[in-house]
């Protein structure tokens, strides 16, 4: 029986690369993505999420609902009337708010090459000539004018954003750092699918070790650092939150807000930094309690980032049983 168990495993994981590399190599993934932004279109025709901007001295952040759960986000400097898209998945909605913005587009930044992030690079990049296209040259980016290396620096008028590597979801995954400094505001990170709220992406193009490595990246920013992530999964990830941390107090008063805000059809867009170490259990592999619940322990070697790697690969086992029940 065990064989039998190992031998049905690696049979799904075959379908699973197969259907991946089709998705990700081929215009099949993207035609597969037409399918999901008509029936969005349809199903959601004013955005599948009700969302505010954000205004700092000068600088909007605004988050545009797109397909059925993901966030496309405008950064603009109001002074100059200059944009910046990130991931565009619609080009219509993200027209459409550039229009109402009265901007102009001048860069895309692209996280990373999955057809729900960077669909719709090619119709805006025609419609928009003089907009440069950023992203990872090891990513397969969609369009991609302007290649971006880590800790690269994007300026658009007052807007100064640096690209961090951070691989796991994809070999080539950037999120993006708006610079609070220059407009006096708080920094905004545009994650992409690396961390949502309460939640991170899966690994698909890497290991454990390689998303923890990622996670610790924007870790060491600031508490205060507004999180604008890809996806509006804040309900479901709090849900699983409350599995393995049932005690956390932060976590119920985060998922008792969102509840409310998702009974209006409200984004939960932004949190910050500060919070997510508070709730999210996958930028909580160093808390003693979620490692005495789920941790396999310290590696063979005493190596703590060992051990953190093996509990944030039991997280995201866990997270992906939950999701399917």
């Amino acid at each position: 029986v065990p064989s039998l168990v190992h031998h049905t495993k690696r049979q799904m994981m075959s379908i699973y690369c197969y259907w991946y590399s089709l998705y990700t190599r081929t215009w099949l993934g993207y035609l597969f993505y037409r399918q999901q932004l008509r029936r969005a279109r349809n199903r959601y025709p004013k955005g599948h999420s009700k969302t505010q901007p954000r205004l700092f001295n000068g600088v909007k952040v605004l988050p545009i609902p797109v397909l059925s759960d993901n966030y496309s986000y405008l950064i603009i400097d109001t002074q100059a009337q200059l944009a910046v898209a990130v991931d565009p998945s619609d080009p219509r909605a993200v027209q459409a708010s550039i229009e109402k913005e009265g901007v102009t587009l001048v860069a895309i930044l692209c996280t990373h090459k999955h057809w729900d992030h960077s669909g719709g690079n090619r119709d805006l990049s025609r419609r928009h000539r003089d907009c440069r296209v950023y992203g990872s040259p090891q990513d397969g980016i969609p369009y991609l004018t302007h290649p971006l290396c880590h800790q690269d620096v994007v300026s658009v008028g007052r807007l100064q954003i640096q690209a961090l590597a951070t691989p796991g979801h994809t070999q080539g995954h950037l999120v993006y750092l708006l610079d609070g400094e220059p407009y006096k505001g708080p920094s905004c990170l545009f994650s992409g699918d690396l961390l949502f709220l309460s939640g991170c992406g899966r690994t698909f193009e890497g290991n454990a070790e390689t998303m923890l490595s990622s996670l610790d990246t924007v870790l060491g920013l600031g508490d205060d650092t507004l999180l604008w992530p890809g996806h509006e999964y804040a309900e479901e990830n709090l849900g699983f939150a409350g599995v393995v941390e049932p005690e956390n107090l932060a976590r119920e008063r985060k998922m008792q807000w969102v509840q409310r805000q998702r009974l209006e059809r409200k984004s939960t867009c932004p949190s910050t930094l500060g919070e997510e170490r508070s709730y999210n259990p996958f930028l909580r592999t160093h808390c003693l309690a979620l490692q005495e619940a789920l941790g396999p322990g310290p590696g063979p070697t005493g190596d703590d980032d060992c051990s953190r790697a093996q509990l944030l690969e039991e997280l995201r086992r866990l997270k992906d049983m939950h999701k399917s029940k």
